[in-house]
């Protein structure tokens, strides 16, 4: 493998990358968030619904699992929204 250099004109148009994230929120950050949460409830669900359905332990334990990995991100993006409604940072 080789390292390419950058040419000044592919170096102006790269943008510096962000310490923290912005105060604000904007309507296609909320969008995207709204998805990303519906995405993961409905992993979630899925995930309960087959392993309800399913005989094998093994397969039921990995669905259980695969379930329990959404739903912890789907708290974790809740909470993240909820501290910066706290914050006051929320637009």
């Amino acid at each position: 493998m080789h390292n390419e250099q950058m040419n000044p004109q592919q170096a102006q148009n790269q943008q510096p990358m962000m310490e923290q994230p912005p105060h604000v929120i904007t309507t296609k950050d909320l969008a995207y968030i709204n998805d990303m949460l519906a995405w993961n409830l409905l992993a979630m669900k899925k995930a309960h619904f087959f392993a309800q359905q399913c005989q094998d332990r093994d397969i039921k334990s990995e669905l259980d699992q695969c379930g329990q990995m959404h739903q912890r991100h789907y708290e974790l993006l809740m909470t993240h929204l909820q501290e910066k409604q706290q914050n006051n940072q929320f637009m």
